[in-house]
């Protein structure tokens, strides 16, 4: 029967090899079931349903691309997704979080309806690959930003905006004792080395009175408090046709590329295309669909995945491995308490100093996206410059894009280089630009 469904022989790979990696796959990519209730709580979501939320709808989509496409590529919520979910639209623009739950589902539909047909190769081709690098950049500063700030290594300050935090205080110490061993692990290339810097931290930080031990393991938490709670009628009436096709791009940029980079490191590739392309995307996009109606935000491939390649992973029996211990992380929510629990600083903000190094690090490793941006051409340059720059000053992930289609377009038209702007930019540029003047201070 696994041979039948799952083709190993063809693949050249085994059972013991494909659980493996599927085992591997999960221990580098756990580290969302501990992040994403730590960040969408912050909007006032649940945190256990948000953890169930994100485990089952993390497993559904792992398993649709396992039977559909065959592919040890996994999903779960997607980092940058999720502060563009809580901060940017929930905390900035002050949109209850139900209605983005609506507008993640619109997106997912949308997704759905384009992996269908030719049109996303024409919004993928849209946008310039040095504005797709800068947002890239952009959200990983966002992401450090925010954790520098969980940490306490940073503090508001009146005059200069922000400054140093107290530096002997015990989050700030052991939010650096966490960054040290997961770097330690990172430069040692120790699989799931998020994982286990996060446990390790969390261990460190009882004797601080930091973490209070609540346990390992219990009954799941509910879901009620998340599921079915999508507003999509609120979604249309607040005219976050922005919002929505951000969370698109965002979703097939990142599933689109995630998918290019495993498939040429698998060998799946053939001739420089992926087969069975349309249904991986359509996996992606269901699973945004349905993770919106559990309670969680935008799912998307995960490019950890390639730790479960390297480790000999090669059809989608890996996935099952990994859909499966997904499903049983939800029996760990004490664990997830812990690790990505509250700690709160008398005159201070909430801090997550166990969480917090790893958002820091996170934000290290989508700054190599830099190095492709052609800083030796202005007119690609100084929109990718803004869009870096925009997003963690402005806390906005959607500020950062507009800048950078509005720059971008301008620079281009007012250069003589028009023809090298595609018309959904321009047409998105305009858009944006309509936004600013009409939008109230």
């Amino acid at each position: 029967m696994v041979e039948k469904i799952f083709k190993l022989k063809e693949a050249g790979t085994t059972v013991r090899t494909e659980v493996v990696a599927g085992i591997t796959t999960f221990m580098t990519m756990a580290y969302i079931i501990f992040v994403q209730p730590a960040v969408l709580s912050a909007t006032g979501m649940d945190p256990g349903a948000v953890m169930v939320a994100t485990c089952l709808a993390s497993a559904i989509g792992i398993f649709l691309m396992a039977f559909l496409a065959n592919y040890p590529i996994a999903m779960a919520p997607a980092m940058g997704h999720n502060f563009f979910f809580a901060y940017t639209v929930c905390l900035g623009m002050g949109i209850p979080w139900q209605v983005v739950l609506g507008a993640t589902f619109i997106s997912g539909v949308i997704f759905i309806v384009t992996s269908l047909f030719a049109f996303r190769e024409k919004i993928i081709d849209a946008v310039p690959d040095s504005l797709k690098n800068a947002i890239a950049v952009g959200i990983g500063l966002l992401i450090a930003f925010i954790g520098f700030e969980w940490s306490g290594i940073i503090v508001s300050r009146q005059g200069t905006l922000i400054g140093l935090g107290n530096l002997k205080s015990s989050p700030v110490i052991l939010s650096f004792i966490g960054l040290a061993i997961i770097s330690i692990l990172l430069a040692l290339r120790v699989r799931g080395a998020m994982l286990f810097g996060l446990i390790a931290t969390t261990i460190i930080g009882m004797p601080f009175g930091i973490v209070q031990y609540k346990g390992l393991l219990s009954k799941p938490p509910s879901l009620a408090p998340t599921l079915f709670k999508l507003d999509i009628a609120g979604a249309l009436r607040e005219h976050l046709f922005a919002v929505i096709f951000i969370l698109f791009f965002l979703d097939l940029f990142d599933t689109v590329g995630t998918l290019i980079g495993i498939g040429q490191q698998g060998g799946f590739m053939k001739k420089g295309r992926l087969p069975k392309a349309k249904q991986a995307l359509l996996s992606d996009a269901i699973a945004t669909v349905n993770g919106s109606m559990l309670g969680t935000s935008t799912i998307t491939s995960y490019i950890e995945s390639a730790a479960g390649v390297s480790a000999g992973g090669r059809t989608g029996l890996a996935n099952i491995v990994t859909g499966l211990l997904f499903i049983l992380a939800i029996f760990f929510y004490p664990l997830a308490e812990m690790i990505g629990g509250k700690y709160q600083v008398p005159g201070s903000i909430e801090l997550h100093p166990v969480i917090a190094p790893a958002l820091i690090l996170i934000g290290c490793f989508m700054l190599k996206n830099v190095i492709r941006i052609d800083w030796d051409d202005y007119t690609e340059a100084v929109p990718a410059f803004l869009t870096i720059m925009v997003m963690p000053l402005t806390f906005s992930i959607m500020e950062g894009i507009a800048f950078g289609f509005i720059a971008y377009s301008t620079l281009k038209l007012l250069t003589g280089k028009r023809r090298e702007v595609h018309l959904i930019l321009y047409i998105f540029s305009v858009l944006f630009l309509i936004r600013y003047i009409f939008m109230s201070y």
